[in-house]
């Protein structure tokens, strides 16, 4: 294991910055912080703990340039999605700020008691491990239910964002919170079983790959932690004969090839009836033949490179891999470095790699579906499960089809998107547990029976 951490811009390869890892005896000192300050956190009124909610939103407000130029600068977003990333951070913050108390109120049941209740209390310690492609979001939608129910919060980073990481600790202490509330570790990926079996660590929250998630949820599992698991996922578009094409075809691409199609929520399989086939192809090639690529730090950005160059490799892998079976590349599948050109691939199958992996990239396969049943089928048939979206004008006929996907979400008319108001969240090999609204929030928290008699 290396002793530093370098990040590396991944347009132009330049190094940005290094950072010292941890030693362990400071690891051992930030764990026992973080115990010392949930000692006495947790004895702070909900109300008290939501209006530093407000403060860390300001906090964003007031350095939203900053952390913007940071994200893009390390992982290659574009600049107008790095700031609409810290947006949505803010909108987090207010969410949690005006709803907490109610969802974090005791919740009274009637029994035979005198008084029964549920109350919502918090765990202790819980461990984030995060990934890089929302550097902050993914953070802040860990963290701020966490903190608000009364736990402290440690955070283990992807290391090609490790300024983002150290900005978002700078950021809770700037709003106030107490030092030690919310900690970043620079520590390397191996030593984190290591951290979970640590008494300190109470939970752990994981956004990543399904590796990833095995491979921390079974060590969680092996000691009786709980773990929440946002894993990959491999979503379809269907595209149906009587969809609004004119209306909804820029938010059909913005689903796929936005955040350079870096995102676990991205439309990563198009599912379209024979219908309107043609129609779709010609009209979604010249959108997205019309992506603006350069230098992310620019206003112009609409697409840019992956945030590492083996991200790329593995991509043009899978690609390469399809077209082999049978899989046409109408555009694109170019590759320079950590930049891959989006593309468009037709005569797909169920048997090849773009279908049945998920793919982390601006890679759009395109597979033709006899009829709407037809199309849930192909769907369905995956091992991820984390969303579906479906166009068409007759909704009434689409929302009879709810019960038939088993994935985390059903959008119709809309791309899969997260919002502070509504869970988040998988089935199947996209893991277990939900984010945000309520059910985010009372994830980390012991439901406590209280029943009382005199």
């Amino acid at each position: 294991m290396k002793n530093t951490i370098t990040t590396i811009n991944p347009y132009n390869g330049a190094e940005l910055n290094k950072f010292q890892r941890f030693s362990v005896d400071k690891i051992d000192s930030i764990l026992n912080n973080a115990q010392s300050t949930y000692n006495e956190w947790k004895t702070t009124t909900i109300k008290s703990r939501t209006k530093l909610l407000v403060k860390l939103g300001d906090v964003l407000n007031n350095n939203l340039e900053e952390y913007s130029r940071l994200m893009t600068e390390e992982m290659g977003k574009p600049i107008k999605e790095s700031r609409a990333e810290i947006e949505k951070c803010i909108l987090l913050c207010d969410f949690y700020s005006k709803n907490s108390e109610s969802f974090l109120a005791d919740e009274i049941i009637e029994t035979e008691a005198q008084e029964s209740f549920i109350s919502y209390d918090p765990l202790g310690v819980i461990l984030g491990v995060m990934p890089w492609n929302y550097p902050f979001w993914q953070v802040f939608r860990f963290a701020v239910p966490t903190l608000t129910a009364g736990n402290t919060a440690l955070l283990k980073h992807a290391s090609n964002v490790t300024g983002c990481a150290l900005a978002i600790q700078n950021c809770f202490e700037q709003a106030g919170y107490p030092i030690g509330c919310f900690q970043t570790l620079l520590t390397d990926h191996d030593n984190i079983e290591e951290l979970i079996k640590n008494k300190i660590i109470k939970a752990v929250s994981v956004t990543g790959s399904e590796k990833a998630g095995i491979s921390i949820s079974t060590t969680a599992s092996k000691v009786l932690k709980k773990s929440v698991l946002e894993l990959g996922g491999n979503n379809a578009c269907i595209i149906l004969d009587d969809a609004d094409l004119e209306k909804h075809m820029d938010t059909i691409v913005k689903a796929r090839f936005q955040n350079s199609g870096q995102s676990c929520i991205a439309a990563k399989r198009f599912i379209v009836t024979k219908g309107i086939y043609n129609e779709f192809i010609k009209q979604f090639k010249e959108k997205v033949e019309a992506l603006n690529y350069t230098d992310p730090i620019k206003e112009d950005a609409e697409i840019s490179v992956l945030a590492r160059e083996d991200l790329a490799k593995d991509l043009q892998e899978q690609v390469d891999a399809s077209v082999k079976k049978g899989a046409k590349v109408l555009l694109g599948n170019k590759r320079d470095n950590a930049y891959f050109s989006p593309t468009i691939l037709i005569e797909v199958t169920s048997d090849m790699k773009v279908f049945t992996e998920e793919t982390f990239g601006p890679v759009a396969p395109i597979i033709k579906a006899d009829s709407m049943d037809h199309a849930i089928e192909l769907a369905s048939n995956s091992r991820f499960g984390l969303g579906t979206m479906l166009f068409t004008k007759n909704t009434e006929a689409a929302k009879l089809k709810i019960g038939e996907i088993a994935d985390g979400a059903f959008f119709i008319n809309d791309m899969v998107k997260s919002d502070p108001r509504l869970p988040f969240g998988g089935t199947k090999a996209s893991g277990y547990g939900r984010e945000l609204s309520q059910e985010g929030i009372h994830e980390f928290v012991n439901k406590k029976t209280v029943y009382i008699n005199k």
